[in-house]
């Protein structure tokens, strides 16, 4: 992928949704909610503060990360969709 992203922005492909419910039902492409979990694909460099100075991100490429149900900016490059948000949007790195 050549995508960049710029300052505090983190380019984010989303995981599969789960197929099955908790009790065994599965459950058609429609009736899915979009997955709140993700894979990091690309970091920015990070932000700047009002002197100027760098602040670097905390994330990296390959951390899964939990965010919230309305984070990001959905985009199709290459043809895998992807979400571009800003680090703040991130709730957490699962471990």
């Amino acid at each position: 992928m050549k995508l960049r992203p710029l300052h505090d922005r983190v380019v984010v492909a989303r995981l599969d949704a789960e197929e099955k419910s908790k009790g065994g039902i599965i459950i058609p492409d429609n009736a899915r909610e979009k997955p709140q979990e993700g894979k990091v694909v690309a970091v920015g460099p990070g932000g700047r503060d009002e002197a100027g100075k760098l602040i670097p991100i905390d994330l990296k490429a390959g951390d899964k990360i939990l965010f919230g149900k309305w984070s990001g900016t959905e985009v199709k490059i290459d043809g895998k969709d992807l979400l571009i948000m800003k680090e703040s949007d991130v709730m957490g790195v699962l471990g």
